[in-house]
């Protein structure tokens, strides 16, 4: 087990090493994030690919002082994913799909690659008010945006955005 801050200062000196074990102790989390938000394996495989170049190239943007590295990846795959979801290319082959390759059993299966338990995020968020948690679990773990959840939930778009702002000050509380 290397520390985090091994992994920065290999990252940061351009050791491949450093990546390589980012990928075999982080992509099946990451992946299982993705493909949660795209419902599509072979996308899914692909933003993951796409994340992990955007890890190593612009690691230097990475400040340790604004969070944790799995967080920072987290928010790079996150975004590439939504990204991916928002672009016309996308959306076309998502209305010609075969109705059977959306089928969300494969969801099931990356839950469990996705340990939720290793990092604790999940657990922390189980902890807030449900209110917070729909929310949270639909902005940050399916990749709406807050006026798509605030759609979605057929709530004002300001409450949305005061109970995710509440519900981070609790997250916040774990992390000191």
């Amino acid at each position: 087990m290397i520390s985090e801050e091994d992994i920065i200062s290999l990252m940061r000196a351009k050791d491949q090493s450093a990546v390589k074990y980012l990928y075999d102790n982080y992509s099946v989390a990451l992946l299982g994030l993705v493909f949660r938000i795209v419902q599509n394996q072979e996308t899914a495989e692909e933003i993951l690919q796409e994340t992990f170049v955007k890890i190593w190239v612009n690691f230097a943007s990475y400040d340790n002082q604004k969070g944790k590295l799995y967080t920072w990846m987290l928010n790079i795959a996150r975004n590439l994913a939504i990204d991916k979801v928002r672009s016309n290319e996308f959306k076309m082959t998502q209305q010609t799909q075969n109705i059977e390759k959306s089928v969300h059993s494969i969801n099931r299966e990356y839950q469990v690659g996705f340990d939720p338990n290793f990092i604790d995020v999940k657990d922390l968020v189980d902890k807030l008010r449900p209110e917070q948690k729909e929310l949270i679990d639909l902005i940050y773990f399916y990749g709406y945006t807050q006026a798509e959840a605030a759609e979605k939930l057929k709530m004002p778009l300001g409450t949305v955005k005061t109970r995710v702002r509440s519900a981070i000050g609790e997250l916040r509380k774990y992390f000191g």
